[in-house]
């Protein structure tokens, strides 16, 4: 079996702080830098499953480090250096309170919100008429605040407006720069034989207030691609969508009796499933970078990671 990263204890040089998210453990070095750690760790309908899947934090991080850097001409990121395949060093921001959610496709949350009659998601209007991964007219965006435990919740613009959440003017830029993201996300997909269907972009702001993209961009864990040769024809003969996502693990969950509900036991997660997941993200990895996956040596991968870390702070 694998080994993976499910959680880290470290101590750095100068280290001031530590966050554990759901993914990401994140240390803050004289609260000026941020060194982020991609585990293994996976999670869906926001609670993290038992166990690591081999590989992930890497996917992660290095299809995050290569969209990071085709992107930093749309906007500028966070990122400085990358001294480790699960790692990436940044500049330290305040993130802004709300996640910005995209969807070109009717999929997803939106999807269940739909199926369940509802024609407005955050404010915006989804047309009659649609079914399931139809393509909306216009990408719409559904922003949600940013929950510290527990799921975040969809919030309208008016309301993160009246609620001061972000400001009219940092608002704006932010929805702008989460259009052009996600228009070059989908040229990037679009080129690779996929579609990116939905996607998240978080920010932040730095010291001196200027407004960077932070976090993860175009993972599959933040977002959704289906394949796109036959996705019209799947369409119209009414089939499921061929999907590089997280969004068969939530499927198997639901099929297993788990929407992270009160009272709802997480299944057990076998070691053939777990290879399945570690396939998949693997397959999206080089499906989306065209570039073969180098799995590295696993065999001491904590004291890997911490010693990389230490060289290049």
């Amino acid at each position: 079996m694998n080994n993976t990263i499910i959680e880290t204890n470290f101590n750095f040089p100068n280290q001031t702080n530590f966050y554990k998210g759901k993914i990401r453990d994140v240390y803050y070095i004289q609260n000026d830098i941020l060194v982020m750690i991609a585990t293994d760790r996976i999670s869906a309908f926001d609670t993290v499953l038992p166990k690591g899947i081999p590989y992930k934090g890497q996917v992660l991080n290095q299809i995050a480090d290569s969209f990071l850097n085709l992107t930093s001409n749309i906007i500028p990121n966070w990122k400085l250096s990358s001294p480790d395949p699960m790692v990436t060093i940044g500049r330290l921001c305040e993130p802004i309170k709300v996640e910005m959610v995209i969807r070109g496709y009717l999929s997803g949350h939106a999807w269940r919100e739909y199926n369940s009659g509802k024609r407005t998601i955050c404010g915006v209007n989804m047309p009659d008429g649609m079914k399931e991964n139809d393509k909306f007219p216009e990408p719409i965006i559904t922003p949600t605040t940013k929950a510290a435990v527990g799921h975040d919740e969809d919030i309208s613009k008016d309301d993160i407006l009246k609620q001061g959440l972000v400001s009219e003017k940092d608002y704006e830029y932010i929805e702008n720069k989460t259009l052009e993201l996600f228009m070059a996300g989908t040229d990037f997909a679009r080129e690779k034989g996929l579609i990116l269907v939905d996607t998240k972009y978080e920010f932040g702001k730095t010291k001196n207030g200027e407004i960077l993209l932070i976090d993860e961009i175009h993972t599959p864990d933040s977002s959704r691609y289906f394949y796109l040769s036959g996705y019209t024809e799947r369409q119209q003969n009414n089939e499921k969508q061929k999907q590089l996502s997280k969004e068969f693990v939530r499927q198997w969950l639901i099929e297993n009796g788990f929407q992270g509900k009160s009272g709802q036991i997480i299944p057990e997660m076998n070691q053939d499933f777990i290879d399945l997941v570690s396939n998949r993200y693997i397959e999206l990895f080089e499906k989306i970078t065209e570039q073969n996956f180098k799995r590295v040596d696993t065999s001491n991968l904590l004291e890997r990671v911490k010693v990389n870390i230490e060289k290049a702070l």
